[in-house]
């Protein structure tokens, strides 16, 4: 299996490793934010300790080159993250796909842009057959980003994901995926 990309770029975006220094922008651009956390599998950060753990976790998983790879997404131009964008493979013949952004950034066709990219990624490599994401019934917006970047929906995977901020049942989530 072809290691990721360490770094990329789209026409507005730089997608790079995370370093160990940047809890505090992630914390203060999206990780802190409970609006932006509201669907995902974790919990708003309020400290940055925790976060910076994380961090060190993704980092050693591109380290060892297995695991989650994750980007932190910045405006071309510019050091700062608004946002990540996160790819584990599975098996060998499928990526799964994460993302988030900062909610200054939403609306903008930024997820769509790094998520397009990625999913183009995976597909060129000859052992990866299927590039997938899901996301809460409630999160129309996630649904967009993933057709804008070319998946189809699935379907309803009923019971699937745990949203610690909406509480502690399973949740129904939609899934999208592009295939070869």
């Amino acid at each position: 299996m072809p290691r990721p990309p360490s770094s990329f770029a789209t026409a507005r975006l730089v997608g790079r490793m995370p370093r160990a220094d940047d809890g505090p922008a992630v914390l203060a651009a999206y990780a802190g934010d409970p609006e932006v956390t509201r669907y995902l599998s974790w919990r708003a950060y309020d400290r940055v300790e925790p976060l910076n753990a994380f961090l060190r976790d993704c980092i050693a998983d591109w380290e060892k080159g297995s695991g989650h790879f994750a980007w932190l997404l910045c405006l071309k131009g510019t050091d700062t993250p608004i946002g990540s964008i996160g790819m584990t493979l599975e098996g060998g013949s499928r990526a799964l796909f994460g993302y988030v952004l900062a909610r200054r950034f939403w609306r903008h066709g930024f997820a769509a842009e790094a998520l397009t990219f990625l999913v183009d990624w995976a597909l060129a490599q000859p052992k990866i057959h299927r590039a997938w994401a899901f996301c809460d019934v409630e999160n129309p917006a996630s649904v967009r980003v993933m057709e804008k970047a070319g998946m189809v929906r699935e379907g309803v995977l009923q019971r699937w994901h745990v949203c610690p901020t909406l509480g502690p049942e399973p949740r129904d989530c939609v899934v999208c995926a592009k295939v070869k």
